[in-house]
């Protein structure tokens, strides 16, 4: 296998690395790496870092800009929580959610236990729209993979199932859930 720097990774079994990216939503709304870049990736998800203490309709507009982006895949911890540190932002989830179903964009379940964003309320309004969600850890390092666990506990008290995550998939079913 090649990866895009023409170096050979090798591997063994039946394991495909997909090429990607977590970037940031900008406070004007703009994504922080080019389209042209953003293009290469196999998966293109984005979050909010900055800015967060924006109006709501601000925040709301800043997430949909990424939803619409052709290359954005997901979004990442759509709320910005942080347990016991920091409440969600100001955000018009039932709109985003509707703009993620018509522009084919995902939707984190982020399994990091100081975020667990999405809720299981917010879970539950997402199925019922018909969004795709994604499983993942915002690991750091490879001791912080066993975040996943947390996730899938997440997801399961929201009464979403292994079928309702787009990362459960067959690789070949996945990746034309990624097609926008």
């Amino acid at each position: 296998m090649e990866t895009g720097g023409g170096k050979k990774l090798k591997t063994g079994g039946n394991i495909t690395l997909l090429k990607g990216v977590e970037l940031d939503i900008l406070e004007d709304g703009r994504m922080d790496l080019p389209d042209d870049v953003l293009k290469e990736g196999d998966w293109v998800i984005a979050s909010i870092h900055y800015g967060q203490t924006q109006p709501r309709e601000k925040i709301t507009q800043r997430l949909l800009n990424a939803v619409r982006n052709r290359y954005v895949h997901a979004i990442g911890h759509p709320t910005g929580r942080l347990i016991g540190k920091r409440k969600g932002y100001a955000v018009d989830l039932e709109t985003v959610f509707k703009a993620a179903v018509d522009h084919g964009c995902l939707m984190e379940v982020n399994g990091q236990p100081d975020r667990l964003d999405l809720d299981d309320v917010a879970l539950t309004a997402a199925k019922k729209h018909g969004v795709g969600i994604v499983i993942d850890t915002d690991a750091h390092g490879v001791e912080e993979l066993g975040f996943m666990e947390f996730g899938v506990f997440q997801a399961r008290r929201a009464g979403l199932e292994a079928r309702d995550m787009a990362n459960t998939r067959p690789l070949a079913e996945f990746r034309k859930l990624l097609k926008k």
